[in-house]
């Protein structure tokens, strides 16, 4: 198989996933599928009980074809299924409006590149009629849900680093319904959260902010205004004094193009005083952060640090034309708009140049490990879970098959000189920042091998360096509380070591 392993998992079982049904009342399943194809996401029953929709890559070169899906319509009584969507790209997350006749989905045209706006599309019940929703938004959205009545449509989107609730009408107009969804990823402040809309109209949904993790919001889509109907950690948080966070944008160097982030700054700041600084840069790339509660964010300010997080180039909740930036471009001026984000902290005057830190996970990792490469303005850094050699990765990670031209020309042995470009080993002769590198023993998306190679590199070169295996850790590395713990301890411990008047 093309696919036999997966990050979290490991070796995959030989077999495909297929649709079954049983009786609510209990029974013996029965399997409505068939085929040497993969059913893997949720399907929806057709109002009238007679049938299923569901998402899926039944063509014939399916396994090679891993970006294509598409809506397939299965009637139970005789099993026979009928695709309804047949473009080469996406189509997802089918929803059925209340009357059975329409059905909402997700998806785009593929026109091989880093990254494009997953877009808002409805066609009539037998697949005719297609036509896109949400074409006047540029932003991805995920997570489609009918009204009560059939006219419109509820979703999730990112929008400058904030996830929203939308609403829009079959017309294509979109309207905000609830801000701040989210609090659910608790490490770094990533997007992420869920909804849910009752019969009669209302809606809930995960609730966050830089200072509290998940809450329940609640409203109504004719009425203005959202509440929140839960605080679940204020017997914690009463207690504590957490960090501040602030919004900044600064125009990056490379073409004043503007650049968002967050300044945090340690509990009891004062302005007056110099602060060492980290910067954190997040994963991805095609991912953003913004304002919401962040655990590892909070425990390096709680540590003394003011703590600089960004959205550069790359990162999506800006458009397209932003998200795909990087495309054959990898790293690429995303590292000005970190540098420019640095400088602008910096400008405020209480940062103390002296004790300027960077560290950053998966493409956070890569950047960091570019960074040091580039400039030696850092004390000193940890590259958590990296890619360090792009010809190597794209041949030994889980997800191996998928960077074919996606990110750079080519694949490895068609066009080595690009995937090298673009490798922080590339760079290694340059380094002279002390820098560790951090990868869980299980993760099978940036594998141990990667951090190795920068680690042993600069071993052979005589700069200080370490390397943190975290047992049992996968990609996620931080799944439990411990190995956050273990993570954020040992980012910290590695920053003091070299921190000047420490």
């Amino acid at each position: 198989m093309l696919k036999h392993e997966a990050d979290g998992r490991g070796d995959l079982e030989p077999g495909y996933y297929h649709l079954f049904v049983l009786p609510a009342e209990g029974g013996s399943p029965r399997q409505v599928t068939s085929g040497s194809y993969h059913h893997r996401d949720r399907p929806a029953w057709t109002p009238d009980g007679k049938g299923l929709i569901f998402s899926a890559n039944r063509n014939e070169d399916w396994e090679y074809e891993f970006r294509n899906s598409e809506i397939y319509a299965l009637t139970l009584e005789d099993g026979s299924v009928r695709a309804l969507t047949d473009r080469k790209g996406p189509d997802a997350e089918p929803a059925i409006s209340p009357d059975g006749k329409r059905i909402a989905y997700l998806g785009f045209d593929d026109r091989v590149q880093t990254y494009q706006v997953t877009r808002l599309h409805v066609m009539n019940a037998d697949g005719s009629g297609k036509r896109v929703i949400t074409s006047k938004l540029d932003r991805s959205v995920r997570g489609p849900v009918w009204d009560r009545d059939g006219e419109g449509i509820f979703f999730q989107y990112d929008d400058r680093g904030n996830t929203k609730l939308g609403y829009t009408t079959l017309d294509g107009e979109v309207r905000v319904l609830g801000e701040n969804v989210g609090g659910t990823s608790l490490g770094r402040p990533y997007g992420a959260g869920s909804f849910s809309v009752s019969g009669n109209g209302r809606f809930v949904y995960t609730h966050t902010r830089p200072e509290h993790p998940a809450d329940l919001a609640t409203g109504r889509r004719d009425e203005p205004g959202v509440r929140l109907i839960t605080r679940l950690n204020d017997d914690l948080l009463a207690h504590r004094r957490l960090a501040e966070v602030e919004e900044i944008w600064w125009d990056s160097a490379y073409d004043a193009r503007r650049i968002q982030g967050w300044i945090v700054t340690p509990p009891g700041f004062d302005p007056a005083r110099k602060y060492p600084l980290i910067l954190e840069i997040h994963g991805g790339p095609i991912s953003n952060y913004g304002d919401r509660f962040s655990a590892e964010i909070q425990l390096y300010a709680a540590a003394g640090y003011v703590v600089l997080y960004a959205n550069p180039r790359g990162s999506t909740s800006y458009g397209e034309e932003f998200g795909n930036l990087l495309y054959h471009n990898y790293p690429g001026q995303d590292y000005d708009d970190l540098m420019s984000g640095v400088d602008a902290v910096i400008a405020r005057g209480f940062v103390d140049e002296a004790n300027l830190f960077v560290t950053g996970g998966s493409a956070g990792g890569i950047m960091t490990a570019w960074i040091v490469g580039k400039t030696s303005r850092f004390r000193a850094a940890v590259a958590a879970k990296p890619v360090i050699n792009w010809y190597s990765k794209v041949l030994v990670a889980d997800n191996y098959y998928g960077y074919h031209s996606y990110r750079y020309p080519g694949s490895p042995w068609e066009n080595p000189e690009a995937y090298m470009k673009f490798s922080p080993i590339s760079l290694v002769g340059n380094v002279s920042t002390p820098t560790l590198l951090m990868t869980g023993d299980a993760d099978l998306r940036t594998p141990l091998s990667e951090a190795k190679q920068f680690y042993h590199a600069l071993k052979l070169r005589r700069v200080d360096t370490a390397l943190v295996r975290i047992p049992g850790a996968s990609h996620n590395m931080v799944a439990r509380p411990s190995q956050l713990i273990t993570k954020v301890a040992h980012v910290l411990a590695w920053f003091e070591k070299y921190r000047k008047g420490s």
